[in-house]
């Protein structure tokens, strides 16, 4: 087996900065540390102020060290930490360095990815790291936190070694059925994947709330042409987001803005009025607004006051338990603003002066802690999870109509696999690219 290569990366953001932060990993950091201060090791996991030099004997910087030996360390190997000057001279002239000691550069999630191997991390958890650096809100951090401190491996974990006692006792009642063994294991072991099949249930009926909020909300603002649904966007985002015109059908593809809404990540799309296009241009408009209708997670679903009491019937056809209900230039009204339209509460707002739209922007903080509060029990944050847990549901409903005991086990073994999937408890070496690729360097 050939020796670990020692790998290096950049771990804090690129550019320039008044700190830059190094990770060295691998069997030779330490005597890479030895070697560009021309000191021995410091004690371990103490910062210390040393001088680098390269080979030649040249200062690269001046900075701190920290020393963390194998396996008290992040990816269970030797590693260093560099914290120097932020500056693009010192960077390339320490890669050079590094280069020249026979380090070499590492790949995306490669000190994650030795972490998991190492016994660290498991892959949930790994996952979490990338969700943590990448999460933009409140609520996204709180959720990888929950993640990475091992809320779902623990609730998976524990599943599977509920599922490996079951395939225990059914295994026993099939390879030792003339043994004394206890009464009723195979219908104990029956009844046990039941409720645990019920459990997993539940645990995937849960709105996609995690998996929601790592993406963020998608809310597209619907209505004729005309309504002020561009106004409104450039209202909420504070900015001229949209090209605003008194020319029907001005917008013709999806402008987005994205919004942090009491802590919540929140996507909101502007979308082409919605009419009989009169020309192919704005009919692909309308047919892009109609197809964001489908996926969007809220609607905000925008009338005109001015056109009160006629409602636009396209627009009126969108309004379902999926939409927040938008009269828009209630400032311009001359009859009185309904207070709900199909039974839905109506929000009033003029995008020309600002009335009401702090009410509209509160319905849908509300609307998104709703559909996205996972403050409670763990919620699945990755497609990748919700596949492996429905093909786990899927072999348990089997292993429970089996015919045979010899089958039912066959199914529970299944599951079991599906579940270590999830975290890495089994032989998951043709995931591993998949799951780190997705990492930033330096991770």
């Amino acid at each position: 087996m050939a020796p670990m290569k020692t790998i290096f990366a950049l771990a804090s953001g690129v550019g320039r900065a008044g700190m830059a932060v190094y990770r060295l990993s691998g069997p030779a950091a330490g005597r890479t540390l030895v070697d560009l201060t021309g000191r021995p090791l410091p004690e371990p996991r103490r910062a210390c102020r040393r001088r680098l030099c390269d080979a030649a004997g040249d200062v690269l910087d001046d900075g701190l060290v920290l020393w963390f030996p194998a396996p008290r360390s992040f990816t269970g190997e030797d590693v260093v930490e560099l914290h120097l000057h932020g500056g693009r001279a010192i960077a390339r002239a320490l890669t050079e360095a590094l280069l020249a000691a026979g380090l070499e550069p590492a790949e995306p999630g490669e000190f994650s990815r030795r972490a998991f191997m190492a016994g660290k991390l498991d892959l949930t958890q790994a996952e979490a790291i990338a969700d943590l650096v990448d999460a933009e809100t409140t609520a996204q951090r709180r959720q990888a936190l929950r993640q990475l401190e091992g809320s779902l491996s623990g609730l998976y974990d524990d599943w599977r070694e509920r599922l490996l006692r079951c395939q225990a006792h059914l295994e026993a009642e099939i390879d030792f059925s003339d043994e004394d063994l206890p009464d009723g294991l195979g219908e104990a072991a029956r009844t046990a994947l039941a409720a645990l099949g019920e459990e997993i249930g539940r645990h995937l009926a849960d709105g996609r709330r995690g998996e929601r909020l790592r993406e963020g909300l998608s809310v597209a603002i619907l209505g004729a042409p005309n309504v002020g649904k561009s106004s409104l966007l450039n209202r909420i985002a504070g900015r001229e987001a949209a090209i605003v015109s008194s020319i029907a059908g001005t917008t013709r593809d999806i402008i987005e803005v994205n919004l942090d809404l009491s802590g919540y990540p929140v996507t909101l799309a502007d979308t082409a009025g919605l009419r009989d296009a009169a020309e192919a241009i704005e009919e692909e408009g309308v047919r892009r607004a109609k197809a964001r209708a489908e996926i969007a997670d809220l609607r905000l679903v925008v009338f005109d006051a001015a056109a009160l009491p006629a409602l636009d019937p396209v627009s009126l056809a969108l309004v379902d338990g999926r939409s927040l209900i938008v009269v828009n230039k209630s400032d311009l009204a001359s009859v009185t603003l309904p207070e709900r339209i199909e039974g839905y509460p109506v929000l009033a707002v003029s995008a020309e002066n600002g009335d009401g739209v702090d009410g509209l922007l509160a319905a849908l903080g509300e609307k998104a802690s709703e559909l996205l509060d996972g403050s409670g029990a763990p919620v699945i944050s990755r497609a990748r999870h919700r596949r492996a847990l429905e093909e786990t549901e899927t072999a348990l409903r089997r292993a429970l109509e089996a015919s045979s005991a010899e089958l039912a086990a066959e199914d529970i073994r299944l599951a079991g696999r599906e579940l270590g999937r999830i975290t890495g408890r089994i032989d998951v070496e043709e995931m591993l690219d998949v799951i780190f690729r997705e990492f930033c360097i330096g991770k």
